[in-house]
């Protein structure tokens, strides 16, 4: 008979990425029990139930998150839910792993984090990217000090996603890196319309690279200008944000939604840290980590073809590790997302308003 403490797993939210990436990955964990889930639709409820074999479906919210002896949530429900269902889990007293973005309004960010904080729970966004060696590499760069203070960041992110933002038929194979099969396919409607997604492009990938900006340097963002465009769709492909920071330094923020689609699964994920001692840059699309100081010291890191395709093995593996007490070590922590929260708020209200939004 297994003696293995298991994790007793819930989901609020069963679409195609917790179907095709979390549930198969978590599903091989002897450490793990899929016990209850909840999504819309019947039909849908039962294929997920059957496939996974969860205990307990429902389409309630509410009921899932009161379902008997759950240690924790994960969160996969459209961007606009995420902040009802999330907070439902944490004052219940459960581990939450939310998906980015983890909201769309910076006051209810901070509400997630002060709950975590407060009750003492795992609050973990997943970021895939933060995982990768030569990323969590970076990290350690910048934890040192290594270019100083942060006076000016880059961050641009593009990814072939406009017929999944314009509600056109989508194939997932243009930007999956899923781990497992096709259950559902993305529902336009949480892409593609604004009262469901809460917004366009920034919202569904500037929240992967700013989330790693602001996971890399703690920076605290302050005011935003932002400009958006969307040609042929109903919300932003296109989005450029010049941002102030605490403590004055400034950067750019860039999105583009149009990569043209090839079947291999290719991002842009560009970023270029100036600090006053140096420089970081760091490159997924072409697998690059330099280091650059004014001392003249360099580092390069001969990196692999594709070690900065984008995966999601890293986060599912790390909460579940969180709520064993196997880590302490949170690479996709609540208080990153948050940042990235704070500043696409005040970017969509910026780019509204015109003016420079605070994000404060």
């Amino acid at each position: 008979m297994s003696t293995t403490k298991k994790v007793r797993l819930g989901f609020l939210g069963a679409g195609w990425w917790a179907t095709a990436n979390h549930m198969p990955l978590l599903a091989q964990r002897d450490d793990v029990e899929l016990t209850a889930v909840c999504r819309l639709g019947r039909d849908e409820l039962r294929q997920v139930q059957e496939r996974f074999g969860f205990r307990f479906a429902t389409e309630s919210a509410e009921e899932l998150i009161h379902f008997p002896d759950l240690d924790a949530v994960i969160v996969s429900s459209p961007h606009t839910l995420h902040f009802e269902h999330a907070r439902l889990a944490l004052e219940r007293g459960l581990h939450v792993m939310c998906e980015k973005p983890m909201c769309t309004r910076a006051d209810h960010a901070r509400e997630l984090v002060r709950l975590a904080r407060e009750k003492g729970l795992n609050l973990l966004v997943p970021y895939g990217w933060n995982y990768k060696p030569f990323v969590r590499q970076a990290k350690r760069w910048m934890d040192e000090g290594l270019i100083g203070e942060v006076q000016y960041a880059l961050c641009h992110m593009a990814s072939p996603i406009r017929a999944l933002l314009q509600g056109q038929r989508f194939l997932v194979q243009d930007v999956s890196g899923q781990a497992g099969g096709v259950m559902f396919e993305p529902d336009p409607k949480t892409w593609a319309d604004p009262q469901v997604a809460g917004g366009g492009y920034g919202h569904a990938q500037l929240s992967h690279s700013t989330g790693m900006l602001f996971w890399l340097t703690n920076l605290v963002p302050e005011s935003v200008y932002a400009l958006m465009s969307a040609p042929g769709s109903r919300v932003d492909l296109y989005d450029a944000l010049s941002v102030r920071f605490m403590g004055g330094a400034i950067g750019t923020v860039s999105g583009a939604g149009t990569i043209p689609p090839t079947g291999k699964a290719e991002f842009q994920v560009d970023l270029r840290l100036f600090g006053s001692d140096g420089m970081l840059l760091l490159d997924c699309e072409r697998a690059r980590l330099e280091l650059h100081r004014h001392d003249g010291h360099s580092e390069k890191l001969q990196l692999p073809e594709g070690a900065g395709a984008y995966s999601c093995e890293g986060p599912p593996a790390n909460f579940v590790d969180l709520v064993l007490g196997k880590t302490t070590e949170n690479l996709a922590p609540g208080e990153a997302a948050m940042r990235s929260v704070e500043l696409l708020d005040a970017a969509y209200r910026s780019a509204q308003s015109g003016r420079v939004e605070p994000c404060r």
